[in-house]
């Protein structure tokens, strides 16, 4: 079958977790990725509180855990020159801790529920363009794979590749908004290196994580400017990791020494942040094609499992009838720029390493509030505690500041 409702484009977790949730909601949906089935990618992996939530909303938590994740119950932040402050993680209705899976656990997981829910993944498939009718509007994808060239026509065509999405290319989207500060970040794990849950370390110029996720592995980032990193590089990668980690954490120095390396460390190269108008006549963004901020605050995959259930419901709505599905996508990205505003503001303010002790500790305030406006909003979306006003996507008890 080459027609459906709704064709996702990306299989990760955004595209992963909108297929499933419009799979489930009884629509026709096809999912196509063009890296193999549980490819591994550079990631933070921090899941916060309300990426937690919808996981365990959608019964995914308990496939994580059975994984072998690690449950986070505290996060620590250290500061140059101020005492560490120590966070502990309260349970919350469907939140009993934080987990940071690995990539390669958790893509296949929603991906595997997706196809269980009655979605058709295709893996090793790539989208070239896109379908239109004479009126211009989207009316699917022409794809290759490894039985040649195909069409798959629907309704609906989600982008949910990524930065470089085929999707928003081929239909023009605008970036509404350009950031220009970028992180360059390089990423390693070690085993023998036990952290106490999330630790997140701040100092002149330098920032860095230490995340504990699968196999007993602690995964470390390490960030700093993008032309700092670029000049750091050109003496070596081990030597910019390990310099950026001993300026960011310097108390932890002797204990990255004492662990073990597995693997090189991989770096991401740093892009200023954006936001993309994301729909239009046939088609709907979602994930980093439709806004993307920079990773130092470990926020993505967070971001891709709210909007992805933001952007399924409005999609399933418009497509029943409901809707128009002008109103319906304006809804999806009204509210999801609503909630990732201050979100934005504050890590575009981090990637800029332009920050002394006092001044990273109030961004740092900021991203936490932000985070909390965000899964009140979450919480009483799932307990439907009103109906959502036009234009505004949200319930009207849930205050969200701007």
């Amino acid at each position: 079958m080459n027609r459906y409702d709704v064709v996702v484009v990306g299989a990760r977790v955004a595209g992963s977790a909108t297929a499933l949730l419009l799979a489930r909601a009884g629509l026709r949906v096809a999912l196509v990725e063009r890296a193999a089935y549980g490819s591994d990618t550079v990631s933070t992996h921090g899941l916060m509180r309300a990426g937690v939530l919808q996981l365990s909303r959608w019964g995914l938590l308990d496939r994580v855990v059975a994984a072998g994740t690690p449950p986070v119950r505290r996060t620590t932040f250290r500061y140059a020159g101020a005492e560490p402050v120590v966070v502990s993680i309260k349970p919350s209705p469907g939140v009993d801790a934080l987990y940071a899976p690995r990539r390669r656990i958790l893509d296949p997981i929603i991906e595997d529920a997706a196809a269980e829910a009655g979605a058709h993944v295709l893996h090793g498939v790539t989208v070239t363009g896109l379908l239109r009718d004479d009126a211009g509007r989207v009316r699917g994808v022409r794809a290759t794979g490894p039985r040649g060239s195909f069409d798959l026509r629907a309704e609906m065509t989600v982008g949910a590749d990524g930065i470089r999405s085929t999707v928003a290319r081929e239909v023009g989207a605008p970036v509404v908004r350009q950031g220009t500060a970028a992180s360059g970040m390089l990423y390693r794990y070690f085993s023998g290196l036990d952290t106490e849950g999330y630790e997140w370390g701040y100092a002149a110029s330098a920032a860095a994580g230490l995340i504990p996720t699968n196999d007993q592995l602690t995964c470390v980032f390490v960030g700093t400017s993008r032309d700092r990193m670029h000049a750091l590089r050109r003496g070596g990668v081990e030597r910019a990791f390990t310099a950026l980690f001993a300026s960011a954490v310097p108390a932890f120095t002797e204990r990255l020494r004492a662990a073990t390396p597995v693997g090189n460390p991989r770096g991401w190269g740093g892009m200023p942040g954006y936001v993309r108008s994301s729909y239009g006549p046939g088609w709907v963004l979602v994930g980093d094609a439709g806004f993307f901020k920079d990773p130092v605050t470990a926020h993505g995959i967070t971001d891709a499992l709210r909007d992805a259930e933001l952007v399924a419901d409005q999609l399933a709505e418009a497509l029943s009838g409901g809707v128009p599905e002008a109103l319906a996508m304006g809804r999806y990205q009204a509210t999801r720029d609503v909630l990732s505003r201050r979100l934005i503001a504050a890590t575009e303010a981090v990637a800029g390493y332009d920050w002394d002790t006092e001044g990273v500790q109030a961004l740092v305030r900021h991203v936490s509030s932000a985070m909390s406006d965000e899964v009140e909003y979450l919480q009483a979306r799932g307990r439907r505690l009103a109906p959502e006003p036009s234009g505004l996507q949200r319930p009207d008890s849930v205050p969200i500041r701007s």
